[in-house]
């Protein structure tokens, strides 16, 4: 069971308690991002048993009338096992959810992660035509190649800060050189991206750089949040952008929930409050 101090960041152990919880953000104008927990799996079955309930939970969302997509990490579903238990996995997943028309986002991990998981978006971006997104960060010096390569290929891309503590001698370290990469890739993005761009930053100042390069270029994008983190924010962009809240859910929730809580000391005083409501 969750306890109380968790339950602003995870939405439940089970599927049925995440759509709850997904219908309820839904009530509020804010559309949901599902992510079931788990990650680096060396096992096969692992893989697979997470694969299978992603294939389970597209069909509970195709049967209902919720607004939200599904989440899945590479290293979750196979990469750990091969690349070829992460790609067969990813496939089955994109397929069944173009079937049932929900789309699926792939997180990125680290940075060893990067090459495996950007061929794999590729190739089930095109075969899907788009129903698939993946995510980039701005603080791998490599991301300004990677964006070019994927400016022609069909779906829409995340763009984060990045919050893997990667070398030096491949990520931006500089908290500053960070937000002016992110500025000069969204200006990329929406110049050259037609499908879709995702804002995922609770960065008040980028979401507003790019609510003025919509207006610019009108590229279609959305902003994306985490669940239980500037919640108050995302009820107050609804209205002028599509809000999407990532919302996480199983029972391996207590290392999201402190990785959570270490990323942002504002993320502690939620918890805080949780424990004394």
């Amino acid at each position: 069971m969750i306890p109380p101090v968790a339950n602003n960041f995870v939405a439940g152990e089970d599927a049925e308690s995440a759509l709850s919880y997904v219908s309820d953000v839904n009530e509020r104008g804010i559309r949901g991002i599902v992510n079931l927990l788990g990650e680096h799996y060396d096992s096969r079955a692992d893989a697979d048993a997470d694969a299978r309930e992603y294939l389970e939970l597209v069909e509970r969302i195709g049967d209902s009338d919720l607004d939200c997509t599904v989440s899945v990490k590479p290293s979750q579903i196979g990469l750990g096992a091969g690349e070829t238990a992460f790609e067969e996995n990813l496939e089955r997943i994109v397929e069944r959810a173009t079937e049932r028309d929900v789309f699926v986002w792939v997180d990125m991990e680290d940075h060893e992660t990067t090459d495996a998981t950007l061929d794999a978006f590729e190739a089930n971006a095109r075969a899907s035509d788009g129903n698939v997104g993946v995510c980039v960060q701005a603080n791998l010096k490599r991301t300004g190649e990677d964006l070019a390569r994927l400016a022609d290929v069909p779906g829409k891309v995340r763009l984060v800060k990045g919050a893997y503590d990667e070398p030096k001698s491949l990520a931006y370290k500089d908290k500053s050189v960070v937000d002016e990469k992110y500025r000069e890739y969204l200006e990329f993005m929406f110049r050259e991206f037609d499908d879709g761009v995702a804002v995922g930053s609770h960065d008040l100042s980028m979401v507003n750089f790019a609510a003025d390069l919509y207006r610019e270029h009108r590229t279609p994008f959305e902003v994306q949040m985490l669940m239980g983190v500037r919640e108050d924010v995302q009820e107050q962009l609804v209205g002028r952008m599509p809000v999407y809240q990532y919302i996480p859910y199983g029972d391996k929730w207590m290392s999201y929930f402190y990785r959570r809580v270490r990323e942002r000391k504002e993320n502690a005083l939620f918890a805080l409050r949780a424990v004394l409501s």
